[in-house]
C-alpha cells in the first residue's frame, strides 16, 4: 500500500498537474512535457514510425497516447491500456465572443458538457485553450484570473434560497471589464496571453477556448484528509496514468515480467463529457490508430493484430460518486463508497460501465497485489448512471474492459472533493497493471 508520504507526494503533483491544464489542451501539453523528461520520444503522426521496444507518446488535438513497448515484445503481445479523459464540464467561447451592457463587457459562452452552473458563480475563473492562426500554427492561451458569473443578490430576489434556476442563455454570461464591446476585443486579451511570443489577433483563424476555475488546489479536513480541485474529473486518472507510466519506464518496462510482458499504454481522450464523438474522442479512431502502428512496427499480420487485441485490457478510469451524507436515499441502500476507502470499481447491469465478472476480478487481484483497498460502486435503480470511454473502447476494439475510477463528492462542481489517498491508490494499481500480463 502506498505509504503516507508517497499519498502527500502524488497529492501535491496532482494539484501541479491540474494547476498546470486549465484546458484539454494544456492537460496533453503538460503530459507531453512530463514525458519528454522522463525520455519519451514524441511521435509525429504524419511521420513514419519505427518499431520495436522503447518509450513513446503523439498528440492529437486534445488527446494523448503514450506507451511503453517492452524488450521481447512480437506481434502478438498484448495491450494493457488505461483510459481516462482530459476534459472537464465547462463553458466554451462562442464565436463573436465580445459582448456586453450597461457598460459592462461580457462574453458569450456555450454550455459545455452538465457543469454544475451553480458552483461556478461568483468565482474568479479564466480562459484558456489553444487559438489556431490562419497559417495553420498553434498556440496555448491562458489568462489568468479575469471572468466571474456575477449572482443576483439576496435583496433582488427573495426567494432565492427556495430555489435558484438559472436560464443558460440569459444568466451565464460572464463579465471581464468595464467599457463598451465596440471598444474592446476579446479575442487581443487571448492573443496578449500566448507566453513567450507576439500574436497578431487579427490572425486568429479559430480557437477552442474553455473557462477554468483559478482557485488553487488544496488539502484540508479535521486531519488533512480532502483534496479540493478543479477538474477532478477526470483530471485525476490522466494524471494517475501519467505518473503510472513513466514509473513503468523507469523500472525496466516490463522486464521483470519476463517474455509474456504486456505492451502499458496511456489513452486520455478528450470530449468524454460531450459523447467522445471526435476524432480525439474515445469513438473516434485514435487509439486504433496507434494500436495498429505499434503491431505493424512490430511485424504483425491482421490476424495477429486481432490476436494481440484478444490478449489485451483496458482499465477505464473515470471518477465516480462516493456516498453524499446529506442525501443517502440517492445512492444504492448496500454500497456506500466514501472517500479514502480505495478506488471504485464501477457496475451497471446495463453495460453503461464496461464491467463484467472477467473485470472484476482482475481488478480485486490487481488490489490486492497492490495492497490496496477498494470499494464497488453501483447506481441506486431509480437515479440514471452515467457512462465512460469504457463500453466505447470496448465496443469499438473488442477488448476487454472493467470500469474504475476515484471516489469524489461534488463531481461537475468547480472546485471537487476527493480523499486525499485514493489518487496515489489508483496510481500504485495501475503501475501493477501496466506491467502484468492479463
Amino acid at each position: 500500500m502506498p505509504s503516507p508520504s508517497a499519498a502527500a507526494d502524488h497529492i501535491r503533483d496532482l494539484g501541479a498537474y491540474v494547476s498546470a491544464s486549465p484546458s484539454s489542451f494544456h492537460a496533453v501539453h503538460e503530459a507531453a512535457r512530463r514525458l519528454d523528461e522522463a525520455g519519451f520520444t514524441g511521435l509525429d503522426e504524419r511521420e513514419p514510425w519505427s518499431g520495436g521496444a522503447g518509450s513513446f507518446y503523439m498528440v492529437r488535438d486534445g488527446a494523448l497516447i503514450a506507451w511503453v513497448v517492452p524488450e521481447g515484445a512480437g506481434p502478438t503481445t498484448g495491450f494493457n491500456i488505461l483510459g481516462a479523459h482530459t476534459d472537464s464540464p465547462s463553458f466554451k467561447l462562442k464565436p463573436k465572443p465580445t459582448t456586453g451592457a450597461f457598460g459592462w463587457l461580457q462574453a458569450g459562452v456555450e454550455v459545455y458538457g452538465g457543469p454544475l452552473l451553480n458552483s461556478w458563480l461568483d468565482r474568479e475563473l479564466q480562459l484558456a485553450g489553444r487559438l489556431v492562426m490562419l497559417d495553420g500554427t498553434q498556440h496555448l492561451t491562458a489568462t489568468g484570473p479575469l471572468l466571474r458569473f456575477p449572482q443576483l443578490a439576496i435583496h433582488l430576489d427573495r426567494a432565492v434560497n427556495d430555489g435558484l434556476t438559472l436560464d443558460k442563455q440569459r444568466h451565464m454570461n460572464p463579465v471581464w471589464g468595464l467599457g463598451s464591446p465596440a471598444d474592446f476585443d476579446l479575442l487581443g486579451v487571448l492573443a496578449s496571453h500566448v507566453p513567450g511570443v507576439s500574436v497578431d489577433a487579427a490572425r486568429i483563424g479559430g480557437y477552442d477556448v474553455v473557462i477554468a476555475d483559478t482557485q488553487a488546489p488544496a488539502v484540508f479536513g479535521a486531519n488533512s484528509e480532502f483534496f479540493a480541485s478543479g477538474r477532478l474529473d477526470n483530471l485525476s486518472a490522466t494524471h494517475a496514468g501519467l505518473v503510472a507510466l513513466i514509473a513503468h519506464a523507469a523500472a525496466g518496462a516490463g522486464a521483470d515480467a519476463g517474455a509474456g510482458a504486456p505492451i502499458a499504454v496511456l489513452a486520455a481522450f478528450d470530449h468524454e463529457e460531450i459523447g467522445s464523438n471526435s476524432r480525439s474522442g474515445a469513438c473516434g479512431p485514435v487509439l486504433e490508430d496507434v494500436l495498429v502502428r505499434i503491431s505493424d512496427g512490430l511485424g504483425a499480420t491482421v490476424s495477429q493484430r486481432r490476436q494481440a487485441l484478444s490478449a489485451s485490457f483496458c482499465v477505464s478510469a473515470d471518477a465516480g460518486h462516493a456516498v453524499h451524507p446529506n442525501y443517502p436515499e440517492r445512492h444504492d441502500p448496500a454500497n456506500h463508497p466514501v472517500l479514502n476507502g480505495g478506488p471504485l470499481l464501477k457496475i451497471n447491469a446495463n453495460q453503461r460501465y464496461a464491467t463484467d465478472a472477467a473485470g472484476a476480478a482482475l481488478w480485486a487481484r490487481l488490489c490486492g497485489e497492490a495492497k490496496v483497498p477498494y470499494q464497488e460502486f453501483v447506481s441506486n435503480n431509480v437515479m440514471p448512471c452515467g457512462s465512460t470511454i469504457g463500453p466505447l473502447t470496448a465496443t469499438r476494439l473488442g477488448i476487454r474492459t472493467v470500469d474504475v475510477g476515484v471516489p469524489l463528492l461534488s463531481m461537475h462542481s468547480a472546485r471537487e472533493l476527493c480523499g486525499v489517498d485514493d489518487p496515489r491508490r489508483l496510481a500504485a494499481v495501475t503501475e501493477l497493471f501496466f506491467r502484468t500480463a492479463a
